[in-house]
């Protein structure tokens, strides 16, 4: 097996070199249309085994074998020459994207439609092409350890600056998918899918559960649906797709969700399930908001994905969904939002998160949200996920691990009877619509079984000191009145 960390790290050495590579980000982009060249060409070589009369959606020539695969191939200005006026103009606008094998080209045509090579060395970039083809895409367990690495890399690129995007960890998406359990042909959504974390954790769980035939896995493949709006979180995404043996991921459209008008999405639009990390703390760009209705308008992103998951639900369609804390308490739209979802949709559980889930990029209090649309809320039960026994947060070398849900898991029950087998217990605890109402749609709900907890976040804590400051100048105030009365008072005596 190649040594795929140490392969990575010594690409990322060699693009340092390079004058025309600036920063993580086009580091991380020129990595990505390399290696989806090259895993492409690896899932090639395996349908021509599979498939008698495959032909490949790209020209001869411009195929990675062709060019990339020989050490001592293209190499200087004759490579650089090559990557610039061949492969990217031909991968950008003159693939074929008609007939039998159009489907596939179609693919490759809009993942290269906003890819660039940065390089300006083609020297280095025989080096860097070098180190890719050590690499065995067709070897399950260099494809397993290059998973790995590809979510490190995301870990890496993602900032907490970037306009609320986080990736989203591995256990909090298998959690999601294991509990919403898409069967077969149900369609499964993820409506800002990034990376494709929820999409790919469904392939996993369709595959070990449901999927027996070849005809099954046809059933499968048809079923996902992702949009990305970000060019570079789409290549990962469709690059991993291909890793996870989905060949013509074309329903991986690398568009906004939210730009297209709230009405023009019709019953053929609806599907069974949506799970989804959307972006907060985001704003959209201005009109966008026009596009919903107007008693829900706002430029809070991860405010118009829960208006646009309630309205592309079909009736009994389920959702899984990743929601800040902020959402909870907030007023004004938000109160009408929450109103809406519980009218239309039956919120059942809710799982508040610790803090600490997705640092490094943000401590913003995480809660997972799940709901059927179809019939109106009548209780919501909460289930507070604990730190496991001995941690105080998580961190890069303690994430946090799907074994933990086990608990929520022996604890959840069954839809199908109201989850009446649910019991309330130090960490989970049953809240009625009528109580909720009276809260003015206030869901920050905490747990009762807790006593008061100290918050040692510096916002709240500052926050509670501004608030002490103000009731301790109040009472000042007064006392000053008191004292003035009663000296004037004493005077006049």
């Amino acid at each position: 097996m190649s040594n795929v960390s140490g392969i990575i790290k010594s690409i990322q050495d060699i693009m340092r070199k390079d004058v025309g590579v600036d920063g993580d980000a086009q580091r991380i982009s020129q990595l990505v249309w390399m290696f989806f060249l090259k895993i492409f060409d690896d899932r090639e070589a395996e349908l021509e085994l599979l498939e008698d009369d495959y032909k490949s959606p790209l020209p001869g020539h411009l195929r990675w074998r062709a060019w990339a695969q020989d050490p001592e191939g293209m190499t200087g200005e004759e490579l650089a020459d090559f990557v610039n006026l061949q492969l990217f103009p031909t991968l950008k606008n003159k693939l074929n994207t008609q007939g039998p094998d159009g489907q596939r080209a179609l693919v490759v045509r809009d993942l290269f439609e906003d890819a660039y090579n940065y390089m300006k060395s083609g020297t280095l970039m025989r080096q860097v092409i070098n180190k890719i083809c050590e690499i065995d895409f067709n070897t399950q367990q260099d494809r397993h350890t290059f998973g790995n690495i590809y979510e490190q890399i995301l870990k890496d690129l993602q900032s907490a600056g970037n306009a609320g995007e986080f990736y989203t960890p591995r256990a909090v998406t298998q959690f999601i998918v294991n509990r919403v359990d898409p069967q077969l042909a149900e369609t499964v959504l993820d409506p800002a899918c990034g990376t494709g974390g929820f999409l790919t954790c469904t392939i996993d769980h369709k595959r070990k559960h449901y999927v027996k035939t070849a005809e099954d896995e046809e059933i499968l493949q048809a079923s996902l649906q992702g949009v990305e709006k970000k060019s570079l979180p789409h290549m990962l995404c469709v690059t991993n797709m291909i890793l996870h043996n989905i060949d013509t991921p074309t329903n991986i459209k690398h568009d906004n969700t939210l730009s297209r008008p709230l009405r023009d999405y019709t019953n053929k639009d609806r599907v069974n399930i949506i799970v989804t990390n959307p972006p907060f703390g985001g704003m959209e760009e201005d009109g966008i908001e026009n596009n919903f209705p107007a008693t829900l308008r706002t430029r809070e992103t991860a405010d118009l994905f829960m208006t646009l998951i309630i309205h592309r639900l079909k009736d009994q369609g389920r959702a899984a969904v990743v929601l800040p804390d902020g959402f909870f308490f907030g007023e004004g739209m938000k109160t009408r939002l929450k109103e809406k979802l519980l009218t239309e949709c039956n919120l059942h559980t809710m799982v508040p998160l610790p803090n600490g889930v997705f640092n490094p990029y943000t401590g913003i209090k995480t809660n997972l949200l799940f709901f059927t649309k179809g019939e109106p809320t009548k209780a919501i039960w909460y289930y507070e996920h604990p730190y496991p026994e001995g941690a105080k947060s998580y961190n890069k070398t303690k994430p946090m691990r799907f074994e933990e849900f086990q608990t929520e898991i022996d604890w959840w029950g069954s839809e199908a009877d109201g989850f009446a087998a649910r019991k309330e217990t130090e960490q989970a605890w049953k809240v009625t619509i009528d109580e909720i109402k009276a809260r003015n749609y206030n869901l920050d709900i905490k747990n009762p079984h807790v006593g008061e907890q100290i918050n040692h976040d510096p916002d709240e804590l500052l926050k509670k000191y501004a608030k002490q400051q103000k009731e301790i100048s109040g009472l000042r105030d007064q006392l000053k009145t008191i004292l003035a009365e009663a000296l004037n008072g004493g005077g006049a005596a």
